[in-house]
């Protein structure tokens, strides 16, 4: 079964002050940007010279007023998988929570045996939909 790094997700409050502490003095390079009214979120991917492909996203919710340095700032690794619902079996019958199950063929969120939330995403196009996870209700957080 194949899987693939993506990236890293960051909360961050300011995010100019961020980008120009990650730009500016790391010396990494905005490679992506989604800004996302109905969410009411920005996501800005930054990358080191010739990594373009593994990244940090920063995360920026619009309004929030959320204190961040109880830990919340670090969001979770994603990771893109050959076979979302493969991977999710195999995670499910070795007793791992399926925090956010993959309900739509795409994305879901478990978390490691520390708590870290790990996202799952389908390399490639959605898989079609399929039970049991069009149904399943979210557990817990991620």
């Amino acid at each position: 079964m194949q899987i693939k790094y993506l990236h890293t997700m960051v909360r961050v409050k300011d995010i100019e002050a961020s980008k120009a502490f990650y730009c500016d003095l790391l010396g990494l390079t905005e490679v992506r940007r989604i800004d996302n009214e109905a969410g009411k979120f920005t996501l800005v991917f930054l990358a080191a010279p010739g990594q373009e492909d593994v990244a940090v996203e920063l995360t920026y919710n619009w309004g929030s007023d959320e204190d961040y340095g109880s830990g919340r700032n670090f969001g979770h690794l994603a990771y893109e998988v050959e076979d979302i619902y493969a991977m999710c079996e195999k995670l499910q019958a070795a007793g791992v929570t399926i925090n956010r199950p993959p309900r739509e063929g795409r994305m879901a969120f478990v978390k490691s045996p520390d708590g870290v939330s790990i996202e799952l995403l389908q390399m490639g196009d959605a898989k079609p939909v399929q039970e049991p996870w069009a149904s399943m209700e979210n557990t817990g957080t991620w």
